[in-house]
């Protein structure tokens, strides 16, 4: 059924509704047009999962230059979602030594102060729910005879 916008008064609102719903296209670019490409992100583009438009504008509030540059939010970006999957990694092994099926605070907590690197890296940031390490100074402890 050819329908165009010169004939659509003479067609009844359920031949349209059902032409809509069997996926025949109504109006538009007609048969053969170009279709337009699906948009892809910069994170797509770049195959990360931190998201490269949401660090750009805050790249730019923070007013660490005048100018920043497009490839430079990319670039931070990729660190992020680096680190983001090396911490990850190491709390999912740690919750699946510890049988657990979540990842709780209290995992991450004891896998950044087990690791050296990351405790040099985020050993002033306080985590909320995750406690401390468990330690008893040698002084404390029974003497063995």
């Amino acid at each position: 059924l050819n329908v165009s916008p010169f004939n659509k008064a003479n067609v009844s609102f359920g031949t349209l509704f059902t032409l809509f719903r069997h996926g025949v296209k109504i109006s538009g670019r007609g048969r053969g047009g170009k279709s337009c490409a699906k948009a892809k992100t910069q994170s797509a583009s770049a195959g990360l999962q931190f998201p490269v438009g949401h660090v750009y504008p805050l790249q730019r509030k923070g007013n660490y230059a005048e100018c920043v540059g497009a490839g430079a939010s990319v670039y931070l970006a990729a660190g992020l979602d680096y680190l983001d999957a090396e911490v990850l990694e190491l709390a999912g092994n740690a919750a699946r030594d510890n049988e657990k099926i979540r990842i709780i605070p209290r995992l991450l907590q004891l896998v950044i102060c087990n690791n050296q690197e990351l405790t040099k890296l985020l050993g002033g940031v306080t985590i909320t729910r995750g406690g401390v390490l468990p330690n008893i100074y040698a002084v404390l402890l029974p003497q063995r005879d």
